[in-house]
């Protein structure tokens, strides 16, 4: 690439820069001008608008929002409009299915109360919350450089720089990025997001953590007939078509106005290379207890994101000088109850509040360790302490005694407080992934485009789009590593773990060549993780790109 003397930044001074219009960065911006009006608080969005990034399943337990806007339910526009009527649990085979009887289940696990939502539609009705509280929002930035001061502490971030072209030199639409100072920054960016790697990689802050563990979650949205909808029913299922060495699972959650979300999530401590996590999705929806959902139905919507999986024991340390991390960037997810976002809204607000005082007490820049010493006693930290072995025990003994485990675990904690252990999740999900000489190719059946469908009329749904004459925003370290490992040892396996068919092996000149379809990536960031090697890096491409998820 060529190096080009770019000009110097124009800068903008805030009390707080927030990184991230999701559920945890607005929820602290909102919360902070509650507690002091008078602080001046920016929020940058990577998407085209708030919410067109974010996907998730998502039943939401309403806590968190009980705490930053209690009197919502009164609200007549507020996007919670299905609250759950019918809790299910199947365990799937390859021709019937066994519903697992309520009582059975540890009462963590019951959805009543909850509400099934779009949650791209509550980001971005909390992110009118934001604004008329004076907060201001840039949609369409994507914040992609921390800043520092001599001292080492971060003192904000800079937004990416806009008409760069492949070769690396400014276009005839170049504009510089901005640069937004703040006594204090919080990252939101969602899982695994840039930022939070380099300061997590820079402060240490995932020492004496275990590592961190993900899946990657498929979504697709779809309307379906009358007869075939049931508001407020909620089906999680575990089993078919994932062997029981592999652990996932999927859900059926039907919303208002006959359209039924259909997800799938495969964790990606998986083993075999030849395991494709799309393809296993589209099988999924053939099984004869859940096709018939679909039946003369339409698919109107696609996405998919990596979901946080570690819990309690590999959630890093939340402060550095100068910021903290927040939400998803930390993560928050509660892995056995498929949720996230209350605690996420949580994390912003207890942010929110210790860095006000900070602020009220004179200081800036510095570390407000308070947020990381009062989590974990918290209610994030009850949230996630009472589930922290399920993950790891379905990891150990697979899915059929790992979930039995996992629930005596879930039982155990629930009478008597805790359990007395809390175990090790051990090697990360790229180290999980074996060569390929010791598994099977997978033959997957071909799409119908009925019920089953391919990547990239996939895609299509997902009004993903990129400047093709850009700098490819997935950064391959070692080209040549790539084609002795990835390719030589585990038979390509990033062409089948990647949703969205960004990569490809392809024959050219007798050899074979890694292709890099970047207009495809739907940011889910799954080669970042799974990457045997380590060897795939994410980063933002030009603010506003990717995704466009209307209704996720």
């Amino acid at each position: 690439m060529v190096e080009v003397d770019l000009p110097e930044r124009e800068s903008m001074e805030f009390d707080v820069v927030i990184v991230g219009a999701g559920p945890a960065g607005l929820s602290a911006a909102i919360r902070l001008k509650q507690v002091n009006p008078d602080l001046s608080v920016v929020v940058l969005e990577k998407g085209a608008e708030v919410g067109a990034h974010i996907l998730s399943g998502a039943v939401v337990d309403p806590a968190g929002m009980d705490a930053l806007l209690p009197g919502w339910r009164a609200e007549a526009d507020h996007p919670f409009k299905t609250e759950v009527t019918a809790d299910h649990f199947l365990v799937l085979g390859p021709a019937g299915s066994l519903r697992l009887p309520n009582v059975l289940m540890p009462p963590l696990m019951g959805n009543h109360g909850n509400y099934i939502v779009s949650l791209g539609n509550v980001c971005r009705w909390l992110a009118t919350k934001a604004e008329a509280l004076g907060v201001e929002i840039y949609p369409g930035f994507a914040a992609s450089e921390l800043l520092f001061d001599d001292a080492g502490a971060v003192i904000g971030v800079a937004t990416g720089d806009m008409g760069i072209e492949k070769s690396g030199e400014p276009g005839p639409n170049f504009a510089r990025g901005m640069a937004l100072l703040g006594k204090y920054v919080l990252i939101g960016e969602g899982v695994r997001g840039s930022l939070a790697k380099q300061l997590i990689a820079r402060f240490d802050l995932a020492k004496d953590r275990e590592p961190q563990k993900f899946g990657i979650g498929i979504k697709e949205l779809w309307q379906v007939k009358p007869e075939h909808h049931r508001q407020g029913l909620v089906q999680h299922s575990f089993g078919w078509p994932l062997d029981l060495a592999t652990g996932g699972g999927s859900f059926l959650y039907h919303m208002e106005d006959n359209q039924v979300v259909v997800g799938f999530v495969v964790h990606l401590n998986y083993k075999n290379p030849y395991l494709s996590p799309f393809e296993e999705f589209q099988r999924f929806k053939t099984h004869p207890s859940i096709r018939g959902v679909f039946e003369g139905g339409k698919r109107i919507s696609y996405g998919a994101r990596a979901i946080t999986e570690g819990g309690y024991q590999s959630v890093p340390k939340l402060t550095f000088p100068g910021g903290a991390l927040i939400g998803c960037s930390a993560g928050f997810v509660n892995v056995p109850r498929i949720k996230g976002s209350h605690n996420a809204v949580l994390s912003g607000m207890l942010a929110a509040e210790k860095i006000a005082a900070a602020i009220a007490a004179g200081r800036q820049n510095d570390e407000v360790a308070e947020i990381e010493a009062e989590w974990r006693a918290g209610p994030i930290g009850r949230d996630l302490k009472r589930v922290r072995n399920v993950k790891p025990l379905w990891s150990r003994f697979g899915t059929a005694l790992g979930v039995a485990m996992g629930g005596i675990d879930m039982w155990i904690n629930q009478i008597f407080g805790s359990s007395p252990f809390t175990l090790r999740h051990g090697k990360t999900d790229a180290a999980s992934l074996e060569p390929a000489a010791r598994h099977r190719p997978i033959a997957y059946p071909k799409p119908d485009g009925v019920l089953t469908f391919d990547r990239l009329s996939s895609v299509f749904l997902s009004n993903t789009n990129h400047e093709e004459d850009q700098p490819v925003h997935l950064k391959v370290k070692d080209m040549e590593l790539q084609k002795r490992s990835e390719h030589d040892v585990y038979a390509g396996p990033s062409a089948r773990y990647c949703p969205a068919g960004v990569y490809e092996w392809v024959e050219k000149d007798g050899n074979p060549a890694f292709v890099i379809n970047a207009q495809n990536c739907v940011h889910c960031k799954t080669c970042d993780i799974k990457d045997p090697n380590g060897n795939i890096i994410w980063v933002p491409p030009q603010g506003g790109e990717g995704p466009v998820y209307p209704n996720m």
